[in-house]
């Protein structure tokens, strides 16, 4: 079924994605959201911030805010390896675009999404939101989850976010 303007619904999820590990689950990023990738490095703790948000760092003179994804995500807390990083995303804010970081267990590739291998959210009951995903990428036997990283941060998170930076 074609929505409005015309495309059917995995088209408009169709395009290059970045690919990252969060315990055994893969998920994406829409690569043009996505600044760049660098090593995990120190963190200037925020006091009085959820247990997701794990402070700002100093990217060249520009204070970006961290959040872990996995502790976002209701995942259980693992100790930072070689692996670790963080993504660097640009994320839609009420006073426009800004930067956070985020952290993953590891990245995996850039991958190109074709439409036909998209297929919508499924629905799992009224009481949980996944307004944030985009939708399941099927490649093979593995099933990709695709984020809205615009909407992975509620209003109320990226407000906090902005402010401590």
């Amino acid at each position: 079924m074609a929505d409005p303007g015309g495309l059917a619904p995995g088209e408009m999820k169709e395009g290059k994605y970045l690919t990252f590990h969060l315990a055994e689950e893969e998920f994406g990023i829409g690569i043009l959201k996505v600044k760049e990738i660098i090593g995990m490095m120190s963190f200037t703790p925020i006091p009085r911030t959820p247990e997701f948000v794990k402070g700002v760092i100093n990217l060249r003179g520009k204070v970006i805010p961290v959040i872990d994804l996995r502790l976002k995500f209701g995942m259980d807390s693992i100790a930072y390896d070689e692996r670790t990083c963080i993504v660097v995303a640009q994320v839609r804010a009420a006073e426009g675009a800004t930067s956070i970081g985020i952290v993953v267990d590891s990245v995996n590739e850039v991958a190109n999404v074709k439409a036909e291998e998209v297929e919508d959210t499924p629905s799992f009951g009224v009481s949980l939101d996944t307004a944030y995903i985009l939708g399941m990428a099927k490649t093979g036997e593995n099933v990709r989850i695709l984020l809205d990283i615009d909407r992975v941060l509620g209003e109320a998170d990226l407000d906090l976010l902005s402010r401590a930076a």
